[in-house]
This record gives structure tokens, C-alpha cells and sequence, in this order.
């Protein structure tokens, strides 16, 4: 009896884990309809001690990594950039 109440407990994702690693046809369970995210890639880059701070501050009061902060800005920045040449090639 405690056997099936931990098989009931499982998760749906847990299940379908399970039947995949046990050979079977798990293809039922996904429609592809979702995007496939590439791998990501890693990279350095150098930033002034002034902007780290400044970087490291702004991480404090949002409570989230620098790595997060960078992340959001540069997407911010990105997107800004996008939505100016659209404008610009519209207006031509």
C-alpha cells in the first residue's frame, strides 16, 4: 500500500522520466510545440572597477547576482536598439 501512494505522488515530468529511461514511448507527452533554446555560451569581459561597484550596488537592491543584473541591462539595451531601427526604417 505505501508503494502506491508514492507512485500516485509522482510528478507527471518524473513519470515521464522514468518511462524514458526504461525504453519506453514517451513521445505521446510532447507536441513540439515549444522553442528550442540553443546552448549557452559563455564569455568574459572586463568592466572598470567603477562600473563593478556600480553594477554590484544596483545587484544589492534588486537582490539578484551581478551576472542577472548584466544580463537584464544588456537585454534592455538590445531591445531599445531593436525598437529604434524599426522606427527609423518605418519612417523612411
Amino acid at each position: 500500500m505505501k508503494i502506491r501512494l508514492v507512485k500516485r505522488n509522482l510528478s507527471l515530468a518524473e513519470s515521464i522520466a522514468r518511462r524514458a529511461d526504461a525504453g519506453r514511448d514517451v513521445s505521446q507527452f510532447f507536441n513540439n510545440s515549444g522553442r528550442r533554446m540553443e546552448p549557452i555560451r559563455r564569455v568574459n569581459v572586463d568592466f572598470a572597477a567603477p562600473m563593478l561597484q556600480e553594477l554590484d550596488l544596483f545587484a544589492k537592491e534588486l537582490n539578484i547576482s551581478r551576472q542577472a543584473v548584466i544580463k537584464t541591462l544588456i537585454r534592455q539595451g538590445l531591445d531599445q536598439r531593436r525598437v529604434a531601427s524599426k522606427k527609423s526604417r518605418s519612417s523612411r
